[in-house]
């Protein structure tokens, strides 16, 4: 038996998750580590958080504290929030830790020594006023491939593509604005295009990795690929290890990855095994990573690449990832606050029916989308009226009928048939589950719910307790045989319902520690059952307004400005008399505005995807008029157009009388 490792992309140590990330990465990847192990396999659950690399360096620039600082407050919340979701990691690392940095070194020097690893002089962004280079996230500008003006120096959030700094267009600091300057600098480059052919190999021969990842892998090798730069000119993450690189650190989608190793390192030092992570991590060891389809690049090129240019090691043998969860069909945002923060949503409700519901909604491998109606149906209709009621109903019905004791029985067909369907579905289940089909996986285990509700309806043991007493003895064998059945294939699944079932059930193990046969293995005439209850309580149509209220996020409004504080600002009603598109920008619009006895003044505002020229000429609006003024692709703007975003609309506030220019408005 091969040992298995099952990894979950590292999450940033610089924020919460929400349910998007435990829809894509942890919680398919914790059904699966819980499935292998009631099998039999020897696996382990990875994780860690991932505290290198600008994100969190430039949070902490913007906030003057230390990047080990956010990481420190970050790391105990993401982990406590999966926790009590349920992942069972068996190690929930960090890579500021030690063994980390040496796990990393050894990977860089190793490649560096076998010629993956070289220098080279470079062009890099340099700022002026802050003194230093600019990698990644600290330069903000225009992305050269589809126009996007929020661009950053690793990657458009618009179209995806990654990209350098020295890629974008109209670049500047994003901590100070300057407008940053080129200067050589030298860096280390990996040679990923030595993999090429081998990568290829990979992705087309093995058939564990999903066509999702398959194709999107394979699209980036056939367009070519280029080497990768791999150290940054920035004080925080793991420094370089060769002379000549001071002052440098290794770039993070070099050291995040390593962190899988050095993660189960961690564990097996603390086993007091230091040499046991080898079993895993090399020879017959088996590594599936779980991960979004946002680092699908890295995790099936990059990764794969540096494994196979290391000694000893060998690329994934899947990697599964995880398609995107939109909002109410939007897209969810941190920054306009429209997301469900995973320790929101555990403020209100227990982790399984949000487990079911993100499991059930759609395949991993396709878009998925979260909807308070959908989820209050699902929960109503699905857990409670399906899988709670057979489960109350047999057990409720064995307590007053069989004081609590499974009845000895004689089978009909009727009642073998079902029995049989346990073995069938425990089977189905397994093979769905290996396949990584979650999805179709928990609908074979709630079909067999729905046919034991069928079954229990139409053999009625509340009526033929009085007249066919055997027949309701062999009605409600059967029925509880069904329920332990669908309450052990539940434990990867929901994994606090499934322990409940066990408990009402009065098995003295906890379902997690069984054989995934145990589903098969039927109670014995005469075992006692404990006292049944509830699983899930109906949301009543009086509270649903509450329960949507607790789940659909309302944005923090952030600091309160003082009154005397707001009295500074100066807003008036300006009609425009000119408006024309900003050459070299798709998002920016010129306007010249007449504010009355405030004067004529120009204004550069962000509408050009919203408005035509000719439908602003003589359009009256409010504008911010003692604002500082900034200039902009070479336009100086005095006053800011004030208008409503309402995500994918823009619609300026415009007056609803008519009022003549220069109005004030408060």
């Amino acid at each position: 038996m091969a040992p298995i490792v099952v990894t979950s992309a590292l999450p940033y140590s610089n924020d919460r998750l929400h349910l998007g990330h435990l829809r894509s990465t942890y919680l398919p990847a914790d059904i699966y580590a819980r499935f292998l192990r009631r099998v039999g396999e020897d696996v382990i659950y990875v994780c860690a958080t991932d505290e290198h690399g600008t994100p969190i360096a430039l949070r902490a620039e913007k906030e003057r504290v230390k990047p080990k600082d956010i990481a420190d407050r970050y790391h105990p919340l993401i982990k406590d929030d999966l926790t009590r979701m349920g992942c069972s990691f068996d190690v929930f690392s960090r890579t500021t830790e030690g063994i980390h940095y040496e796990t990393t070194k050894q990977f860089f020097l190793e490649l560096f020594k076998k010629g993956y690893i070289y220098e080279q002089e470079i062009e890099q962004l340099r700022c002026p006023k802050c003194s230093k280079f600019l990698p990644d996230r600290y330069v903000e500008g225009t992305c050269p491939f589809c126009g996007f003006e929020g661009a950053r120096g690793d990657s458009c959030d618009s179209c995806g593509r990654y990209l350098r700094p020295t890629d974008l267009k109209t670049p500047k600091c994003a901590i100070c604005g300057a407008v940053p300057e080129i200067a050589s600098t030298k860096h280390w480059f990996f040679k990923l295009t030595a993999f090429e052919g081998k990568l290829k190999e990979w992705l087309e021969s093995n058939e564990n990795i999903p066509q999702n990842v398959r194709n999107y892998a394979l699209n980036w090798v056939k367009e070519g690929l280029k080497d990768w730069c791999i150290t940054r000119d920035m004080g925080w993450g793991v420094p370089v290890p060769i002379e000549g690189a001071e002052g440098k650190v290794i770039y993070v989608w070099f050291d995040a990855p390593i962190g899988y190793i050095s993660a189960t390192r961690d564990l097996f030092m603390r086993k007091k095994d230091p040499e046991g992570w080898r079993r895993y991590w090399q020879g017959e060891g088996k590594i599936v990573h779980f991960i979004g389809k946002d680092i699908i690049y890295h995790h099936a090129i990059f990764w794969p690449a540096m494994l196979m240019g290391v000694d000893g090691f060998h690329p994934p043998d899947s990697v599964v990832a995880g398609e995107y969860l939109t909002l109410e069909n939007k897209k969810m945002s941190k920054s306009r606050g429209w997301f469900i923060g995973i320790d929101e949503y555990l403020k209100n409700f227990d982790p399984d029916p949000m487990r079911y519901y993100l499991t059930s909604v759609a395949p991993l491998e396709r878009d998925a989308d979260f909807s308070t109606d959908e989820f209050i149906k699902k929960y109503n209709d699905e857990l409670a009226d399906v899988l709670g009621n057979f489960i109350h109903r047999t057990l409720t019905f064995l307590e007053r009928f069989f004081e609590s004791k499974v009845p000895e029985a004689s089978l009909s067909d009727e009642d073998k048939s079902l029995i049989s369907k346990i073995k069938e579905t425990q089977d189905r289940v397994a093979k769905l589950l290996s396949e990584f089909h979650m999805r179709d996986a928990l609908m074979s285990i709630m079909a067999l719910a729905h046919e034991g509700n069928k079954y229990l309806n139409n053999s009625a043991p509340w009526n033929t307790i009085k007249t066919e007493p055997k027949r309701a003895a062999a009605t409600l064998y059967v029925s509880v045989q069904v329920v332990k059945a669908i309450g052990s294939m539940l434990s990867p699944f929901l994994p606090f319902t499934a322990e409940k079932i066990w408990s009402m059930l009065n098995l003295s193990t906890s379902v997690h520690m069984e054989s995934w046969d145990a589903a098969s293995q039927p109670l014995p005439v005469g075992h006692t059952i404990g006292k049944p209850y509830p699983l899930f309580k109906k949301i009543k149509q009086e509270d649903i307004k509450k329960v949507k209220e607790n789940l659909i996020p309302f944005k923090d409004v952030g600091p309160r400005v003082k009154i005397e504080e707001f009295a500074k600002v100066k807003i008036a009603i300006g009609e425009i008399l000119r408006a024309e598109p900003v050459k070299g920008s798709k998002d920016l619009m010129f306007l010249e505005v007449d504010l009355g006895e405030y004067g004529t003044r120009p204004c550069v505002a962000g509408i050009a995807k919203y408005y035509a020229p000719q439908d602003l000429i003589r359009k009256k609006a409010a504008f911010l008029i003692n604002v500082e003024p900034i200039t902009l692709f070479g336009i100086k703007s005095d006053v800011m157009l004030l208008a409503a975003d309402g995500g994918d609309k823009i619609s300026i506030l415009t007056p609803d009388k008519v009022v003549p220019p220069g109005s004030g408005v408060r």
